[in-house]
């Protein structure tokens, strides 16, 4: 749906003020309110008594900005086509149309993520965009403003570059085609599959014109780039050649410009200046950032959701650690995978029954592991420690109930505690063995996010 999103056009409405330049054509008040067929454009005008805002030198900053929104990966929506015009009033009502779109979509996205996904409370830029667009026409500074609209970090420059690079590359929709079924291959051994591998792998700049397969061998030269290659893609990084790294390399350039695309999208979701200090989860990729006063000071990974059970995206804050925590099983849990378990059971697992819930006490095979960080949200997300510490190992990691479990929690307990200089009070928390809770001097933003595509 999101990606069919980014081949429409968009008109949406804003609110703000117009000034009439000196140059405008002669437009009268009823034309132009016949023009304005769209809520957004009408509002626009309204505000001003119906007055045109469009001179020469503004239209031509407006068509020289959507002739570069590929940058946006928005070359395939169509703001503003050969079509609109004709009449003084309508080229008019056209170019605000257009105008407000494009700020728009470079603003907060062309998609409203609260209708795309059940649930979505991560905060999304709002500004005033008709009032904006009022100011730098009237200061003939229409480039600047909308050049200021989109996110200028890092992250969205360096997927900015790959979507153009993929599109220019995107004639060829073919990809690799090389077969997914044909087991592991390790350094050293062979395969009738390696040739190919090679050849996507050097189209793609992993692997030297003079360097990787001699034959059929999976050389570790190969091995080397297959590895590096997995951990662009977010894969595990063992330079193993198995299916999942094999359907990674046959992605088509096409296929790769969609992504980033899409990525592209979701970055101009979020806040322009989110805190300095705050935890993201990825919950695509399965990783864990931890920003402390604008660097990042850790990364780890995380296991999250499971189909059916899917993390969703939120933003929450983190309030306080709970040590030892107890676990109370969820009903819906309960009802689909505990229903009429035994006393037995209930015992062997450390498991009571309290005021009709079923709970696990605190100890090392808690469902919750030996820590929890508290968020406060409406939807009993959270972070927290696992017992099953093995899992962190695979690849795919969606494997929870909906909240997050978090790779070497009790070090990151630790971690954050000094931070937040409440290390003493932690560590008698956890000496207890029984549940407490340590509240944090300063909550710290949470934000769960889904991103298919990142540098």
């Amino acid at each position: 749906l999101l990606t069919s999103m980014l081949i429409a056009a968009c008109g949406n409405a804003y609110k703000g003020k117009a000034a009439r330049p000196d140059s405008a054509p002669a437009v009268s008040i009823a034309d132009l309110k016949n023009a304005a067929s769209d809520p957004g454009v009408r509002t626009f005008y309204s505000k001003d008594n119906w007055q045109p805002v469009w001179d020469d030198a503004n239209e031509k900053a407006l068509h020289d900005e959507l002739a570069h929104r590929a940058e946006h990966g928005l070359d395939r929506v169509v703001f503003l086509t050969t079509a609109d015009g004709g009449s003084p009033a309508s080229r008019e009502t056209s170019l605000t149309r257009a105008a407000l779109g494009y700020a728009a979509a470079l603003a907060h996205g062309l998609a409203d993520p609260t209708g795309l996904h059940d649930v979505y409370t991560v905060p999304r830029p709002d500004p005033d965009l008709a009032s904006g667009l009022a100011q730098a026409l009237d200061d003939n500074k229409l480039k600047e403003w909308l050049e200021s609209l989109a996110p200028h970090d890092a992250e969205y420059h360096a997927l900015s570059q790959v979507y153009q690079q993929m599109r220019q590359a995107g004639h060829d929709n073919t990809g690799a085609g090389i077969p997914t079924n044909g087991g592991l291959v390790h350094s050293g051994e062979s395969d009738p599959r390696v040739p190919r591998v090679a050849a996507a792998l050097r189209s793609l700049g992993y692997l030297g014109e003079q360097s990787g397969a001699s034959g059929n061998r999976y050389t570790p030269a190969m091995a080397d780039a297959v590895s590096k290659f997995q951990q662009d893609s977010g894969l595990g990084s063992d330079g193993i050649l198995g299916p999942n790294t094999v359907s990674a390399l046959n992605s088509a350039p096409s296929d790769r410009a969609r992504a980033a695309a899409v990525a592209l999208e979701r970055r101009r979701w979020l806040e322009r200046n989110p805190p300095k200090t705050r935890i993201d989860v990825n919950i695509a990729s399965e990783i864990l950032t931890y920003d402390r006063d604008g660097q990042t000071e850790s990364t780890r990974a995380v296991i999250d959701g499971q189909p059916g059970w899917e993390t969703p995206q939120l933003q929450a804050q983190f309030y306080r650690l709970v040590a030892n925590p107890t676990w109370t099983v969820p009903k819906h849990i309960e009802d689909k995978q505990m229903g009429n378990v035994s006393a037995a059971y209930l015992q062997s697992h450390n498991m009571v029954r309290k005021d009709g819930f079923i709970v696990q006490q605190s100890g090392p095979d808690n469902a919750l592991g030996l820590v929890k960080f508290d968020l406060d949200d409406h939807y009993a997300i959270y972070l927290h420690d696992t017992p099953e510490k093995s899992l962190f190992q695979h690849d795919a990691r969606h494997r929870s109930h909906g909240c997050v479990r978090v790779q070497n929690a009790l070090d990151f307990a630790q971690q954050i505690a000094g931070d937040e200089q409440i290390a003493d009070e932690g560590q008698r928390a956890r000496a207890k063995g029984d549940e407490t809770f340590v509240k944090l001097p300063q909550p710290i933003t949470v934000r769960l996010l889904y991103h298919r595509a990142w540098a």
